[in-house]
């Protein structure tokens, strides 16, 4: 099969992936394998690749937003039949058993693994995935569209619900790609008020055409408090611009999977009131299945770039410069 392969950690400028032919991954007894149809492609892919997060599996193929069908099943895998359409996302297997998994937060399995990451991901023809952890995918999207869902959308509308924001409330986001405009449109859906902050006048551009009631720079004064925020860009300089426009008693929420250093907290000016920061790690199988409902229901729009799969080194580049407007995803086959 066909895949792009990451052999050792190195800044996307030197191209590091390589296209290779590989052979395809055989399924476990409750597995099913899954032939690629489309692949988006993640700040947390970046991250993998620039070796910015620990253990990466190596050599790796990276890729956690995937669209596909079923092209084979283990002996014990009855949840999905052949030509079926899913989705795999970010968690990939849990060990089901530990306080976390029991008590509904999977997202913090110590056991946990996860797509692209520590197993082999969507940058290839051929993908592999414990059939419990794949999702059936709403009609209403094509492949394309519903391949940013799967990991921009349902960490997106984590971070969005641990914000706090309330229906009609104001929340800021701070950095507008592919997670932030899905999550503009479930905020709005909520009848919340949106305030942009990005550096990037196309990104202003599109946050105003989904609604955004304002746009600026995160050095900009917005025209009232915000009562929820989250971030997406990981700067973590982000945090203190975004703690002063917070509302007293505001949330704030950091939806990278990593950030930059944080600088120092003046604790009256930015955490007094009783103003809450607090990360987002990860997601559950509820967040997926709660998501792709309201998903179909709003429903929401992916605006999508789509490249071949071979051009994944330059999609990195355009993502790390910040030149994709909303989302960008990877051909993988047709």
């Amino acid at each position: 099969m066909k895949a792009m392969v990451l052999r050792r950690p190195a800044d996307v400028s030197s191209n590091p992936l390589e296209s290779a032919d590989l052979a395809a991954p055989a399924p476990g007894p409750e597995d099913i394998l899954v032939k690629v149809k489309y692949c988006g492609v993640c700040h947390t892919d970046l991250h993998a690749v620039e070796g910015e997060l620990p253990k990466v599996k190596l050599p790796l193929v990276p890729g956690h937003q995937i669209v596909g069908v079923v092209a084979g099943r283990g002996a014990a895998a009855s949840r999905f039949k052949e030509g079926d359409r899913v989705g795999a996302a970010w968690l990939y297997s849990t060990c089901g058993h530990c306080e976390f998994c029991l008590s509904g937060r999977e997202n913090l399995c110590r056991d946990a693994r996860f797509t692209g990451y520590q197993v082999d991901g969507g940058y290839a023809e051929y993908f592999v995935i414990p059939e419990k952890f794949a999702y059936a995918l709403p009609s209403g999207f094509g492949d394309e569209e519903a391949a940013p869902l799967l990991c921009a959308g349902i960490v997106g509308f984590r971070a969005l619900r641990l914000s706090e924001v309330k229906n009609g409330q104001r929340l800021g986001i701070f950095g507008f790609g592919a997670s932030a405009h899905i999550v503009m449109q479930v905020a709005r859906h909520w009848g919340c008020e949106i305030f942009v902050f990005t550096r990037s006048p196309e990104h202003r551009r599109l946050a105003e055409s989904l609604g955004a009631a304002w746009t600026g720079t995160a050095q900009d004064e917005p025209p009232a408090k915000l009562h929820g925020a989250v971030i997406f860009a990981p700067a973590g300089g982000l945090v203190l611009d975004a703690l002063l426009k917070l509302e007293r008693g505001g949330t704030l929420a950091l939806a990278g999977i990593t950030m930059s250093p944080i600088p120092e907290l003046d604790y009256d000016r930015h955490l007094y009131h009783e103003r809450t920061m607090r990360s987002v790690a990860n997601a559950t199988r509820r967040d997926g299945e709660e998501f792709f409902s309201l998903a179909a229901e709003i429903p929401i729009r992916t605006t999508t770039r789509v490249f071949d799969l071979k051009d994944a080194n330059r999609v990195l580049n355009l993502l790390k410069q910040g030149r994709i407007s909303g989302a960008a995803v990877l051909r993988v086959s047709s």
